[in-house]
């Protein structure tokens, strides 16, 4: 039996207050740069895409400029299509393969949709390597009317403003070891909780909207994918994450009742990725390739199903 230690934050049983979220963001130490891993590819692809600054974060005296990337030339007529990477700022292969799909694949796309893409929409929690944002606020639980995580929010905005009907959004994400060991008993302190360990898939898959959940469009992802890296099995329960398994490598959530970045759009076709960086049968590169396949497999699969391919 895996022995559980108390999270070093807080007392079991009291959600945190104040003083308890200064104390853990005094832990977070930075780990990375945002400005050198993300902003500086954002600048190199500034001579093919229009770059569009739609906020900016704070926290004390760390403040982050906040880019998302757009086609230029952008045509009413055509099909919308949001990609959005690091709303989980630890989960790297998100950021850089919404950067990856932008520099080697976009323009296989151009006259067929309008793409726009946010690569790390919580910059804090990149640099940190923090599931979270600086105010322990998770910020894909967030995109709901008051939410609380300025990073969702700016995201929401930038998506309003363009008055756009979106036939795709994809949000890459990964699931990590760390998860077990670092964010879900952080979550329980926090909630004032008890922490229940769980089990970590090895592989991919995806989340799809249990309310439309387009199982067909989830299903090409998956084959996409299958092509770069391994898939994840269900457990002995016949789940992911606690979830059931409704397809291969497929479970599915009520993505806008809970507030997350999937929904933002309300877009026909919606899936959120999961990578296992953590798996040893999985690279860093593979990591990024998977989700540069995702994304292409679903553009393909939903480009198709409109009549644009």
């Amino acid at each position: 039996m895996t022995q559980v230690h108390p999270y070093p934050i807080g007392t079991p049983g009291q959600p945190w207050g104040p003083a308890e979220v200064a104390q853990w963001r005094a832990r977070q130490a930075v780990q990375r740069s945002y400005g050198d891993d993300v902003l500086k590819a954002v600048e190199a692809l500034r001579a093919r895409f229009d770059v569009i600054a739609y906020g900016r974060i704070s926290y004390g005296a760390d403040e982050y400029p906040l880019f998302a990337l757009k086609s230029g030339g952008w045509d009413p007529a055509l099909p919308c299509v949001l990609v959005t990477g690091g709303v989980h700022g630890y989960e790297t292969s998100g950021v850089q393969g919404a950067l990856q799909f932008l520099d080697h694949h976009a323009g296989d796309y151009a006259g067929r949709c309008n793409l726009l893409v946010a690569p790390c929409v919580s910059p804090w929690g990149y640099e940190r390597i923090q599931r979270w944002n600086g105010d322990a606020v998770d910020p894909n639980r967030q995109f709901r009317d008051g939410g609380e995580a300025e990073e969702s929010a700016a995201l929401t905005r930038l998506v309003a403003s363009l008055d756009a009907r979106f036939l795709l959004h994809i949000d890459l994400h990964e699931t990590t070891d760390t998860d077990e060991s670092e964010f879900r008993p952080a979550k329980a302190a926090r909630d004032g909780d008890v922490f229940v360990p769980g089990e970590i898939p090895d592989g991919f898959y995806t989340v799809g909207d249990s309310e439309d959940p387009q199982p067909a469009f989830q299903a090409a992802i998956i084959a996409s994918v299958a092509k770069v890296t391994h898939i994840a099995p269900a457990d002995a329960q016949g789940q992911i994450i606690g979830e059931h398994v409704v397809q291969r490598g497929v479970i599915n959530y009520p993505v806008r009742d809970l507030g997350l970045c999937a929904g933002v759009t309300g877009a026909r076709f919606c899936s959120t990725t999961e990578v296992y960086p953590d798996s040893p049968q999985a690279t860093p590169a593979q990591c990024n390739a998977a989700q540069v396949a995702a994304v292409r497999g679903a553009l393909d699969f939903a480009l198709s199903a409109t009549g644009q391919d």
